[in-house]
């Protein structure tokens, strides 16, 4: 049956799908993996996202993760219905991410092409074994039975109703941007298979029958239910969401069952058309013919008008939504909450996204062209129309790049909550008890950017909890009562994003670092250890090959994770701060750029040479005079600026340009600042403000400190874009 109809569209919106839900499940796991227990909340959560990830792996046929996903679901279902006491919390967390885990890891190898082959009978295993302590057997000699699952050949089951039976009309809407809608009904019905006793479901041929999906998205899914369930349980198993839009539950008699879908219609179907009187005529002429009487076999007499209450004037608006079932009043529309409008989403390949935003640079490049064209120069030219059309199409363009790169930027909290989940192993394998801070996590930076940083972050988390937090013992040896903590916080500033990783516990040994460094002969031999700054010494641990840890171990030892931190961090034009308190504890901040694509710059002209700074970094421009300027005697240069001195950097200098600007006096002072701390760039004269498409320099030109990245100006000239953070380093 999967041959016949396109499974590779359906296996991109089964991963989007469970990808997204297991998200959410790792994230209200480790929320509450402190607490004694799970709330009502958690474990509802936690047993829907199993029952859905289940249904969707049945109907792609992954055995394995429909079994280990169903033993899950078990587990959670009896933890709901029987509210056993004592229950190991712990390692009720610890199976729910392995469960969680292995589904991943499957969900990996079809994402890269290949088989979902991995055995859940060992985890199955242990959830049975779990789940039979919960109960209160004992199963050391008891063979477990494999849970195997079944896949039904249909979903039709001889009915056989019972006094506690409901009959149930059930109309779902999907949302008109929903994708393959046969499918996610297909997942509704298989949802619904374990609590019904007769399912009948419209259109009825839901794969195989290309058509379904156009059928249900024109007229609605429609399914009639026999179950011992009530309404709400109903509720809880279809719910309105992203591709569900509406969902109606309509509560009927056996005999309205038995009459198949044509009893679908005014129950379901409110009439907005007829006017009120119509509408109560036609629900009495439905009741009699529902009691067997046909019309015109008796006549109602009117009331007399002595008994005759008076009616209350139904005002416009007021039109009659009928009861949904027997024993519910009725609603007024004047009486219905109105819902607030929903967002509309839709799912793009992030390819298309990447070629959009290189199309955009590309856009800008010819923007700069055509507004710095040469031929614009050409004295007597009357260029007032062109010059108000052009600013017109600068306007578009700059809105449009904006739309862009809001499209582009994405949280950091899914980043973060990763991190919770490093934190919380590496802690359990180590025997520490460490908790778990987020600040900032709803900063946005580029797409492209969190794909960069995932690595850093991790083996930063990681350093902490293995190097910077000590023991429990250690920690009493210290006077310090408190628990360990890791921070992780977020922040922008001067078109920046800072993501730093804080522990409460030792923090960095310094002379440890510089005997390691001294053994292996990093240091100057002829230098002392005393003249080393700080923050020089803490830069060593990114050493290749550098580590401070005497043995070898799952988490570190190897000396490779520091390196892989500042590898990727340079790549992408950021910097890695390290900083420490003996016995206090450590901070490392990550300054990256929020985005890799288009910045606004400040052009600057050097000599025969070009140069470009982001305008979030520049504070003021200044002409200054000769006498404002102090030089020391090892040569470095300050200016007086409102009496406070700031060290120049002349460009032409730093970067060997010819024929630069040496006169103070006639060159421009750039005033940059980066964390409180400035600098003035000296420059022969500012050229203008515009947008820079930022493009990487080539690899095989050597790093060059000071410098990120490079652009093309509209005259087709190369400019260098300057990295601030750099130059305040140097």
């Amino acid at each position: 049956m999967a041959e016949e109809f396109n499974l590779d569209g359906m296996l991109d919106m089964y991963l989007f799908e469970n990808r997204q839900l297991l998200e959410k499940l790792q994230d209200t796991v480790l929320e509450q993996r402190d607490a004694d227990c799970f709330d009502d909340d958690a474990i509802n959560e936690i047993f829907r996202t199993m029952h859905t990830i289940k249904g969707s792996s049945g109907i792609m046929m992954f055995d394995e993760i429909t079994t280990v996903s169903h033993k899950l679901e078990d587990i959670f279902f009896y933890i709901r219905e029987s509210h056993p006491d004592n229950i190991p919390h712990l390692k009720l967390v610890e199976h729910v991410l392995t469960v969680s885990d292995f589904i991943n890891a499957e969900m990996d190898k079809l994402a890269d092409g290949e088989q979902a082959d991995g055995s859940s009978k060992e985890i199955v295993a242990e959830l049975d074994r779990f789940l039979s302590s919960l109960k209160g057997k004992k199963d050391k000699d008891e063979v477990i039975k494999e849970n195997v699952h079944v896949e039904p050949q249909q979903f039709y089951i001889a009915p056989m109703a019972t006094s506690n039976s409901h009959f149930y009309r059930i109309y779902i809407t999907f949302a008109p941007e929903v994708e393959m809608v046969n499918v996610h009904a297909y997942k509704i019905v298989f949802g619904l298979k374990d609590i019904a006793e007769d399912l009948l479901h419209f259109p009825e041929d839901l794969i195989s029958d290309e058509h379904s999906g156009e059928e249900i998205q024109e007229n609605g899914f429609k399914i009639l239910l026999q179950t011992q369930s009530g309404e709400e349980e109903l509720h809880e198993l279809i719910k309105e969401g992203y591709d569900i839009q509406k969902v109606e539950i309509a509560e009927c008699t056996a005999s309205q069952f038995q009459m198949g879908f044509d009893s679908f219609g005014a129950e379901i179907r409110i009439d907005l058309e007829s006017n009120v009187e119509d509408i109560e005529k036609a629900a009495a002429q439905r009741e009699m013919q529902e009691a067997g009487f046909e019309p015109g076999d008796f006549v109602i007499a009117p009331a007399s008008e002595e008994k005759k209450e008076p009616e209350k004037k139904i005002e416009p608006g007021d039109f009659v939504i009928e009861s949904k079932g027997p024993g519910k009043s009725k609603k007024l529309a004047k009486d219905k909450v109105k819902k607030t409008e929903k967002a509309s989403f839709i799912s793009v390949d992030v390819r298309k996204m990447d070629q959009l935003m290189d199309l955009i640079g590309e856009l800008v490049i010819s923007e700069s062209v055509v507004l710095q064209n040469e031929d614009l120069k050409v004295p007597g030219l009357k260029l007032d129309n062109f010059h108000k059309a052009a600013g017109q199409m600068v306007k578009i363009a700059t809105d449009l790049q904006d739309v862009i790169m809001s499209m582009r930027m994405v949280p950091l909290t899914a980043t973060f909550q990763k991190m919770n989940r490093i934190v919380f192993d590496c802690s359990r394998k180590l025997g520490k008890d460490i908790e778990f801070e987020m600040i900032g996590d709803t900063t946005e930076v580029d797409k492209n950017i969190i794909e960069h940083i995932s690595d850093p972050l991790m083996h930063l988390v990681r350093n902490s909890v293995d190097h910077g937090i000590e023991t429990a013992e250690e920690r009493a040896a210290k006077g310090k009562t408190e628990k360990g903590r890791i921070t992780l916080s977020a922040k922008t500033e001067s078109g920046k994003v800072w993501i730093s990783v804080q522990d409460n516990g030792g923090g960095l040994d310094r002379e440890k670092i510089i005997a390691k460094a001294r053994k292996h002969e990093l240091l100057d031999p002829t230098r002392l250890d005393s003249s080393y700054p700080d923050k020089e010494v803490y830069q060593l641990i990114t050493l290749p090959g550098f580590s401070t840890n005497d043995k070898v171990t799952e988490l570190s030892g190897r000396g490779v994770g520091m390196d892989v931190v500042v590898s990727n961090i340079q790549a992408i034009g950021g910097v890695l701060d390290i900083d420490s308190t003996p016995g206090k504890g450590s901070i490392m901040t990550m300054k990256i750029p929020l985005t890799l694509a288009i910045i606004d710059g400040i052009v600057m002209q050097v000599g025969n040479n070009t140069f470009v700074i982001e305008t979030g970094v520049v504070k003021e421009f200044i002409n200054v005079k000769a006498e404002s300027v102090v030089t020391k005697p090892n040569g470095e240069e300050f200016v007086m600026i409102r009496g406070e001195g700031y060290p120049i950097i002349r460009l032409g200098d730093w970067y060997h340009v010819e024929n630069c600007e040496t006169d103070i006096t006639n060159g421009m002072i750039v005033m940059i600042e980066v964390d409180k701390e400035c600098v003035c760039l000296f420059v022969d004269h500012l050229i203008g403000k515009q947008e820079i498409v930022v493009k990487p320099i080539p690899d095989y030109i050597k790093k060059v400190k000071g410098l990120s990245g490079c652009t093309q100006l509209g005259d087709g000239r190369i400019a260098l874009i300057l990295d601030a953070a750099g130059l305040l380093e140097e």
